[in-house]
């Protein structure tokens, strides 16, 4: 990432609230952050907690950095643990989701170019609302390299 583009990530971050309201409603996300990659590598996971005032549904994602953004759960099948897209995840009232390895997380596939540490990306993350109304919430999430961590699928 040039020097340029690191300037505008770190203005981006500063400047945008990991926070949304919507219709009287707020979400807040914390703790996110994707996994770092290597060259040539195609997929990556990112994973945060999400907590809304009210309930809603996490229905989306999208990032400038992937071709495409899902997202996944995983669960153990004859002794074999599967990964597979959902099409969203409720969000209950005043209760944080926790998106994290092993479980429900956001998958980056296709990669654009390598995922350094301590870089950020961009990551638009799209809810629904009650009565079927939709918010986003523009996120700059940070870049990490896990090591000692079990991979657990990912």
């Amino acid at each position: 990432m040039s020097r340029i583009s690191r300037l505008l990530a770190t203005a981006c971050t500063l400047l945008a609230l990991p926070m949304a309201s919507a219709h009287g409603q707020a979400i807040e996300v914390k703790e996110a952050w994707v996994r770092g990659t290597v060259p040539g590598q195609t997929a990556t996971g990112a994973f945060m907690n999400i907590t809304s005032k009210a309930a809603a549904r996490l229905v989306g994602a999208a990032s400038p950095a992937a071709g495409a953004v899902e997202i996944h759960n995983m669960k153990m099948e004859g002794g074999v643990m599967k990964m597979f897209a959902v099409d969203g995840v409720d969000l209950p009232a005043n209760r944080t989701v926790r998106l994290a390895p092993g479980g429900v997380h956001f998958m980056f596939l296709e990669l654009k170019q390598a995922l350094k540490a301590g870089d950020r990306v961009p990551l638009k993350l799209t809810f629904e609302l009650a009565g079927g109304k939709r918010d986003t919430v523009d996120l700059a999430v940070e870049v990490r390299t896990v090591t000692g961590e079990k991979r657990r699928g990912l």
